[in-house]
């Protein structure tokens, strides 16, 4: 299945953080392929959202915000790498963190790189997620619209789902809008 387009990125961000619900992430490594269905995000905007990286002003973190949409934006926090993509149009920061995948393929490997055989627990939170495809912040930067690139994310399949929304999680001043979405009943969204 062919990855998103650039132009499925560089809408509203909530609306991109909607929209990447069911859809996979594929990490194609040299230890073997990896994939997810997306079941959990959260949209971070600039200047106005207080919980964004991109908050205050352009720094040395976070200026990848600022640029085109579909790019890996990856940093790391609790000793955690944390994988988005950047959103919106060049000059108008905004990323979505992807909060949890409910694991399709190569689960062995994200097993063994994980230490458990909970599947459940393999990538449902943002620090497991890395974890267990193996995203680093060499992946910092990538294109997720290149064919080519190691890693992509899919139009994933056609199966109706329920979406709910909550207030971001582990954020001490939040917007008031709902900005974190996940697939109700799925048993992989974080916890």
């Amino acid at each position: 299945m062919a990855q998103l387009p650039r132009s499925f990125y560089e809408r509203d961000t909530a609306q991109v953080a909607r929209g990447l619900l069911n859809k996979t992430l594929v990490h194609r490594s040299r230890e073997g392929i990896t994939s997810g269905r997306i079941v959990e995000t959260e949209a971070y905007y600039g200047k106005n959202d207080p919980a964004s990286r991109a908050s205050r002003r352009r720094t040395k973190l976070n200026w990848l915000m600022w640029e085109e949409g579909g790019l890996a934006f990856v940093y790391m926090i609790h000793a955690r790498w944390m994988f988005n993509v950047t959103t919106e149009r060049e000059g108008v920061p905004g990323a979505v963190l992807i909060r949890a995948l409910e694991p399709l393929e190569g689960l062995k490997l994200m097993k063994q790189r994980r230490g458990t055989t909970d599947e459940q627990n393999l990538a449902s939170g943002p620090g497991k997620l890395t974890q267990a495809m193996g995203i680093t912040y060499n992946h910092h930067g990538l294109d997720l619209t290149d064919p080519k690139s190691e890693l992509v994310i899919t139009g994933g399949e056609n199966r109706p789902i329920e979406i709910a929304s909550s207030h971001r999680i582990g954020v001490s001043k939040d917007l008031k809008r709902k900005l974190r979405f996940y697939v109700l009943g799925n048993l992989h969204v974080s916890r």
